[in-house]
């Protein structure tokens, strides 16, 4: 039995982060062809492009701001014109901001995290899930975070916008399952990304007491949860919370 993905045109928000490239490669190693998107960084979108080419895949770049609905609809047809209809769409794109207290924290970063958590769902499923609905198929996933059920000081704005994110998933599930659509959740913990491997900051003591595993999770593993999602083995699974965490977090039945 494996992860196989031939076939499948997969489209990966925010591919260009530390997530996000792992993401990407992975689901081209697995056979599917992909949709890059980036905001700013397109060197780095550029460098991935050419790695997914080199795994003889197909793929494209695509520029878009997945806070604003416009900008979503023109990533939409920009992908359908140059790789045809996507099969799968991996919501992982997220505003990036510094944490700090309720009390501190500024309207606009709960603004942001609203808009690139819960809108950017809001979107990507308004522009890509009616296809899917006509084909009778489809894979929607979001990467959520063990930040979610943790509810730890200084996470407030991140919290509100990926428990909003949560509830938007959960909702779609039942209304987009008849077609054979599923719709999940991935929700890493403080995962190893090569940026921790460059500047050695794999370790942390601390945060690997608590997890039963005792150890931080890598984005491969990341990577491995959202393939099987993915994938034709996870058919029956839908408007699930998945933690890769360690057993850091466990939501309870």
């Amino acid at each position: 039995m494996q992860i196989d993905l031939s076939g499948k045109t997969a489209l990966v928000t925010g591919a260009t982060g530390e997530l996000g490239r792992v993401m990407a490669l992975t689901l081209a190693r697995c056979g599917a062809d992909l949709a890059l998107h980036y905001n700013s960084n397109a060197a780095k979108a550029q460098e991935l492009l050419a790695a997914i080419g080199a795994l003889g895949r197909r793929a494209v770049t695509v520029q878009a701001d997945i806070t604003d609905g416009n900008s979503v609809a023109e990533l939409k047809r920009s992908v359908s014109e140059q790789l045809g209809t996507v099969d799968i769409v991996v919501a992982n794109a997220v505003v990036q901001y510094e944490w700090t207290s309720v009390l501190n924290q500024s309207a606009d970063d709960y603004r942001s995290q609203f808009e690139s958590c819960v809108m950017q769902s809001v979107y990507l499923a308004k522009a890509f899930i009616p296809e899917m609905i006509a084909k009778r198929g489809g894979r929607f996933i979001g990467i959520n975070t063990e930040c979610a059920m943790q509810n730890f000081p200084n996470q407030s704005a991140y919290v509100a916008g990926k428990r909003g994110m949560d509830g938007v998933y959960r909702v779609l599930a039942k209304e987009v399952g008849e077609h054979q659509i599923t719709v999940n959740q991935v929700a890493p913990g403080w995962t190893i990304s090569e940026r921790d491997r460059v500047n050695g900051t794999e370790r942390s003591e601390d945060y690997e007491r608590g997890v039963p595993l005792k150890r931080r999770g890598t984005d491969q593993e990341i990577a491995n949860v959202v393939a099987f999602l993915a994938s034709d083995l996870a058919s029956f699974i839908t408007g699930a919370y998945v933690p890769v965490s360690g057993g850091n977090v466990m939501p309870a039945i």
